[in-house]
């Protein structure tokens, strides 16, 4: 809680509008409730009224201060089919299937981020990542000049020696399942950045392996050593102020007496804040991991390199979980440019 409570204060004094498409779940209405009582902002849940009302009541949450959409008697319904036929044209998409996919609460709330009717989405404690993530690549699409669709997991762990006080941000644990070295140097250089976003301290980047610094060779490794080179290079390339370091084994990265033995002048060993995985594989079992063996509170997958500020929370998150993400988004969205300088100019269909 000592991470969510400095995004709690943030969002305070700048409340923002997070899209909810699932209206009816009942641990999203919590999170929902609890983000509206915080003086976080406003949370627009997606859905049939009267549903929406039935499963607040069962859940025991007042509905007072939430907004209700309902996609298909919104008055929006149209102007958002016309948008989405528009940018799904080279794709044979006619007005009929548009009207249907903003029928869809994760296109419609897609389609509201895309337009500035709200400043961020966070779907998926009852959907797939796909049915989540694949509305997002179609509507808001990746941000320009931003070459890698990633995702990352914050974690805050009991032990605040671990990270920067606890708290430490994982990637690729969502998206991408086997990426090349340019992709894993954009994921590094972007989580790093979300970092410094939300914590304000210079991240400690670590780029994991099962090798430390040579202790074995094989292609696996050299990708990640290769990504190290490039993360940093990228890094000096946008003036922004990082360590970074790999290839690394995890008790490298995070335990000092281990790093002392293995790697002793590094500035990111024994210290990491920021952990790169080579693989999808390596990045979501390490997360979930933590979070059930470690009891991490974990926030997430926050969504990074997307034109604007959106996450897919796991299907076995807590409405805590979901209220963290939440706040994550919208601290996003405070200065979401200080992330992507060319995020959110167009809308969808735009030339």
């Amino acid at each position: 809680m000592r991470f969510v409570g400095g995004l709690f204060e943030k969002l305070q004094r700048h409340p923002k509008r997070i899209v909810f498409p699932e209206g009816t779940e009942p641990r999203v209405l919590q999170a929902a409730r609890q983000f509206h009582s915080l003086r976080l902002g406003v949370p627009i849940l997606l859905g049939d009224r009267n549903k929406i009302k039935i499963a607040a009541a069962s859940a025991n949450v007042p509905l007072a201060g939430m907004r209700i959409i309902n996609p298909a008697s919104s008055e929006e319904l149209d102007n958002f089919a016309e948008r989405y036929a528009t940018l799904r044209r080279s794709k044979g998409i006619k007005e009929k299937e548009a009207r249907e996919a903003m029928l869809n609460h994760n296109y419609f709330g897609a389609m509201m981020v895309a337009m500035h009717q709200a400043d961020g989405i966070v779907s998926g404690a009852s959907e797939i990542t796909g049915s989540v993530v694949r509305p997002l690549f179609q509507i808001i699409k990746v941000a320009p000049k931003a070459t890698t669709a990633s995702s990352c997991m914050i974690m805050e762990v009991p032990d605040s020696r671990f990270g920067e006080d606890g708290v430490m941000f994982l990637a690729d644990c969502g998206i991408i399942p086997d990426p090349d070295v340019e992709q894993l140097s954009d994921i590094a250089v972007s989580t790093a950045q979300l970092a410094h976003q939300l914590n304000g301290k210079r991240p400690r980047v670590a780029l994991l392996s099962y090798s430390t610094k040579g202790s074995a060779t094989h292609p696996v490794i050299a990708k990640v050593q290769a990504a190290t080179a490039l993360a940093e290079q990228k890094a000096r390339g946008a003036l922004f102020e990082a360590d970074f370091d790999g290839e690394l084994q995890v008790d490298a990265a995070l335990v000092p007496d281990i790093a002392q033995r293995k790697v002793p002048h590094s500035k990111v060993a024994g210290r990491a804040s920021v952990l790169i995985f080579p693989d999808l594989n390596a990045g979501n079992i390490a997360s979930k991991l933590l979070q059930h063996v470690a009891r991490a509170n974990a926030y997430g997958q926050i969504l990074l390199g997307m034109d604007r500020p959106a996450a897919d929370v796991s299907r076995g998150s807590s409405a805590h979980d979901i209220l963290g993400v939440a706040a994550v988004v919208g601290v996003q969205a405070i200065a979401y440019k200080e992330l992507y300088p060319e995020a959110g100019r167009r809308l969808p269909g735009e030339k």
